[in-house]
């Protein structure tokens, strides 16, 4: 009886100090957390042999890892979309300034033939303006988990041919013309006809904006090749020419919002293909690749 009651007292012992030990460590605990919650980046810390209390240590320090680097990404994700908004406001101010100041030349001007010519350039600055902004609509249509394509049988030569005439002036001004080669006339590829006219266009303004002068269209069995020249100085980063905003001129001053070929990349997905991007000397190759 003597040592059943003496065992109880040394259990009772053993718990009330573990008990107390326990209290104290979860207090530790508690004030390790209000001091990260202050701004300490200190890792949470117990001298506990005791699992539950390390498990519980352990479990805090996961999740306030995962809360540092979501904190991370985030500030990184929303500087990065200052800075590009506040460049495609740039952007757009560019052509919209340059309209409303040659049309105050054209305003002011007496000689017909300057007068037309500055209005011209007014329509010809409006419509950069209206691409950017088509593009910038676009993309919120691309972007978004609503977004459908209706995917059928389209017959590529003859959607090539209308997109190549609508630049027909553009490759005028650029004074070179496209070169376009097909191993079948009559090749045909899964795709949505809008979607693929936007890739079409987008890929040709942009060997007309960024290229040094030539473009040449190539149709093969798993796809199509657009292929331009480019200058030594500004060969783009084919690792990152499909980002939003991506833009390999500093100096954006080249009529283009940065959404061209993210456009591109996003639909080629939507409509089961890819697009890809590489470089072979001077020459700027993006490939299109089709559902089968």
């Amino acid at each position: 009886m003597t040592i059943l009651l003496v065992l109880t007292c040394i259990c009772a012992f053993v718990s009330g100090f573990l008990y107390i030990r326990c209290r104290m460590e979860l207090r530790s605990l508690y004030r390790q957390l209000e001091e990260i919650e202050d701004g300490s980046q200190m890792e949470l810390a117990v001298n506990s042999r005791q699992r539950p209390v390390l498990a519980l240590c352990g479990i805090l320090n996961t999740i306030l890892s995962r809360k540092d680097r979501r904190h991370i990404q985030y500030e990184r994700a929303e500087k990065r979309l200052k800075q590009n908004v506040a460049g495609l406001a740039h952007d757009i101010r560019t052509p919209l300034t340059g309209a409303i100041g040659y049309t105050q030349l054209a305003q002011e001007c007496t000689d017909a033939a300057k007068r037309a010519r500055y209005l011209q350039t007014v329509e010809s600055r409006l419509a950069e303006l209206e691409d950017m902004l088509e593009e910038m609509f676009l993309y919120t249509k691309v972007t978004s988990e609503d977004f459908q394509l209706s995917v059928r049988k389209v017959p590529l030569l003859p959607l090539l041919g209308d997109c190549l005439l609508s630049q027909y002036t553009k490759f005028e001004k650029a004074g070179f013309s496209p070169e376009v080669s097909f191993s079948s006339e009559g090749a045909c590829v899964w795709a949505d006809e809008d979607a693929l006219r936007r890739i079409f266009l987008n890929l040709i303004q942009n060997a007309l904006i960024h290229g040094e002068g030539g473009l040449t269209i190539l149709q093969r069995a798993d796809g199509m090749i657009f292929e331009n020249p480019v200058s030594e100085d500004s060969r783009p980063n084919t690792g990152h020419m499909f980002d939003i905003f991506y833009k390999n001129d500093p100096a954006r001053g080249k009529g283009s919002s940065g959404l061209g070929l993210f456009i591109v990349r996003e639909l080629m997905r939507k409509m089961g293909g890819e697009a890809m991007a590489e470089t072979a000397g001077n020459l700027l190759r993006i490939r299109l690749v089709f559902r089968k």
